[in-house]
């Protein structure tokens, strides 16, 4: 069984840092791209960094310049440090394999080429003053 779960969310003030952590299970995780998304209620859930199995990251342009993808093939983990945290970063963030920019929601089932996977339960961020 396929499972993420994810830590380190929580309240933080405009500015602020936050470090998310994601542990994943169920799969080849050294030879699988790994992603986070974020999820505002009654959104989409978008894909905001990518990083692939040979270490390159990528961003979306909302969030360049002050979060940073990270892995560690040996614990099966990736990490998002988030920096100078904006009131817009509020969501629920998810990690899970890339498939989609913006899927409709981070819950339930997803299909990647590895198979079924089951979405965790994500980590809530909050960030307001």
């Amino acid at each position: 069984e396929v499972q993420f779960l994810e830590s380190g969310g929580g309240s933080e003030q405009p500015g602020g840092s936050l470090r998310l952590s994601c542990t994943a299970s169920g799969f080849t995780f050294g030879g699988s791209d790994m992603g986070w998304y974020r999820q505002l209620p009654g959104l989409p859930c978008n894909l905001i960094s990518i990083i692939e199995r040979g270490g390159r990251a990528s961003y979306d342009d909302s969030v360049k310049g002050r979060f940073t993808i990270s892995r560690d093939d040996a614990k099966n983990m990736v990490y998002l440090q988030m920096n100078n945290l904006k009131p817009e970063d509020t969501a629920v963030y998810h990690c899970a394999t890339p498939h989609g920019g913006r899927v409709p929601s981070c819950s339930g089932d997803y299909y990647d080429d590895g198979g079924r996977k089951s979405w965790g339960q994500g980590t809530q961020v909050t960030v307001s003053s």
